[in-house]
């Protein structure tokens, strides 16, 4: 079934601010809300696709992708993890939003207020180098990651300050009476766990360090700088929490004769002077393979010849851009004497003198006209 438009989930407008899109969330969220709906399928499909909503357009980033291409700006490890989301998650990522309308923090699922929560382990960042090649066809990649993982053997138990809420009521008096608040348990940090045994390896969350393997799905059209979340695959959380995320961000290989710039592809043609002047057909180079162009008789030095379709692909699955291949009439350094003899039979030439009218155009100038 196709996903709803993320501003109808909401409930919004596309040029809502942050606050009418945090307060459209909060009221959706508490309406949906697993405690007050047990057992409701239908309530929890709504409660992730709420915050899967809430995930995208309250990030500046996703949100300005989401505004320009839709859902399918946020495939390829783009955003839109909602419906990937379980309620750990959810509650993990955006529980201050609820504050305390459930009897004080949460971020469990299922039960009461006032429960223990999964704390979410902290990201990783990594950067990966794509060449070209891999750039246009998409890649799985294997990446050594030395991170935090559950360690074996570790035993917990509930934690004697909170009784296992992961919470501690204080009640206060005050001239107006007797006041409760709650907050989270500083002794299990709201986990409502402790550990009572662990092996030597283990840190004081029951955590180890270890170097695994992790397989990365990259897909085509991935640029410089642009940024990759692997979900769950990042540190593990504390005392059995939730894990963090893995952040891998492309770095490009430069390619030994072509460019980029965006979707497209740059190549300098560097011809002689006859093959210019009397027209010839020459290779130029591609991703993958290469390609025969037609060299028209009296090309000048700066024209610029398109083949459609033979640049990158879009991340976001939007077809592939051009490759622009830049005529350079090459001027020779070295003449034997016969050369020079003949050049200057030439020099004197109608033919051979420069035409004004037919000065040539900027490179770029050009560029921006063949797409306008």
């Amino acid at each position: 079934m196709a996903k709803r438009d993320y501003y109808e989930v909401l409930g919004v407008s596309k040029g809502a601010s942050d606050a009418e899109i945090k307060k459209a969330y909060r009221k959706l969220a508490l309406k949906y809300h697993p405690d007050k709906n047990p057992g409701d399928k239908e309530a929890e499909d709504k409660f992730k696709e709420a915050a899967e909503a809430y995930e995208v357009l309250s990030n500046a980033e996703k949100r300005q992708r989401y505004d320009q291409f839709g859902h399918d700006g946020m495939k390829g490890g783009f955003g839109g993890a909602g419906a990937g989301m379980d309620m750990d998650d959810i509650f993990s990522q955006f529980g201050d939003i609820f504050g305390g309308a459930f009897g004080g923090g949460f971020s469990g699922f299922g039960g009461g207020g006032g429960r223990s929560r999964r704390t979410k382990g902290s990201n990783l960042r990594i950067k990966v180098k794509l060449t070209l090649e891999e750039v246009a066809e998409g890649v799985k990649k294997k990446i050594k990651v030395l991170k935090l993982i559950p360690a074996e053997g570790v035993e917990f138990n509930q934690c004697g300050t909170c009784g296992g809420n992961g919470q501690v009521r204080r009640v206060t008096n005050t001239f107006l009476g007797q006041m409760a608040t709650t907050a989270t348990c500083p002794a299990c940090n709201g986990t409502g766990k402790t550990i009572t045994s662990k092996p030597k390896d283990a840190d004081e969350f029951g955590l180890k360090r270890k170097e695994e393997v992790v397989t990365i799905d990259i897909p085509a059209g991935v640029e410089e700088g642009m940024q990759l979340n692997v979900r769950g695959e990042g540190n593990a959380g504390p005392f059995g929490g939730v894990p963090g995320d893995l952040l891998v961000v492309i770095e490009e290989v430069e390619h030994d004769a072509l460019k980029r710039n965006g979707n497209n592809l740059h190549y300098d043609l560097y011809l002689n002077f006859a093959d210019a002047a009397l027209g010839a057909s020459a290779e130029v180079p591609l991703v993958s393979g290469r390609a025969k162009i037609k060299v028209e008789p009296g090309t000048q030095s700066g024209k610029i010849v398109r083949l459609r379709g033979k640049g990158l692909p879009s991340v976001n699955a939007y077809g592939n851009g051009d490759l622009l291949v830049n005529i350079v009439v090459w001027t020779p350094q070295q003449l034997t004497e016969d050369e020079k003899a003949a050049l200057e039979k030439l020099r004197e030439s109608e033919n051979f003198k420069p035409n004004p009218t037919h000065r040539d155009k900027g490179f770029f100038q050009k560029v921006k006209e063949m797409f306008s």
